[in-house]
């Protein structure tokens, strides 16, 4: 057996890259406030604004309730027949409540630019709740998709588009109508 010959050991020289893994909270609350844009069905594009709370049960489920509140503009009838008005001031109200079942369907990380990363998460949503429209409240369905963006370990941007499914008899007939909505928010976790 041969010695082995100083020179030809091979001295590796790792060099350790720092790291710093993402200090997201642990804390499984989220609240927020959005804004956007609401389509009420035969009332036309309405700005609303609201509020969520929402329970991260896992990394992938979540529960949310959502109040939001949009003022209905005129129908194409009331337009065309000046004077005419189906509903009063208080029966333009539109307000919801909605409770939903979250999942996150693509969860990963956005490369913004060279030297971060940000958390992000594509998500399903569908629920229930209450709309009040038209002096009455109405059962609703609630189903949409979102996207939410941690900035850092506190602070999330989101994107969510939904459409509020109700049966609805302002015109003379009971019908299903689709109330799409486009909002973005900021929400904070606890």
């Amino acid at each position: 057996m041969r010695d082995a010959d100083p020179e030809s050991v091979l001295d590796p020289q790792i060099e350790r890259r720092r790291i710093k893994e993402a200090d997201i909270d642990s804390e499984n609350f989220e609240a927020g406030v959005y804004a956007g844009i609401l389509s009420i069905e035969d009332f036309g594009a309405q700005p609303v604004v609201g509020v969520r709370l929402d329970y991260h049960l896992s990394e992938d489920v979540f529960f949310e309730a959502v109040l939001g509140r949009a003022e209905a503009g005129e129908t194409s009838f009331e337009t065309l027949n000046a004077g005419v008005r189906l509903l009063n001031d208080d029966e333009r109200e539109f307000t919801y409540y909605q409770a939903s079942v979250g999942y996150n369907l693509l969860p990963g990380e956005a490369f913004l630019s060279g030297g971060r990363t940000f958390n992000n998460a594509l998500y399903l949503l569908g629920g229930a709740g209450i709309t009040d429209f038209a002096g009455e409240e109405h059962f609703t369905l609630g189903v949409g998709v979102g996207y939410r963006l941690l900035v850092n370990d506190l602070i999330a941007v989101r994107v969510d588009m939904k459409d509020h499914i109700f049966n609805l008899d302002v015109l003379g007939e009971d019908k299903t109508t689709h109330n799409l909505e486009l909002t973005a928010g900021v929400s904070l976790f606890f």
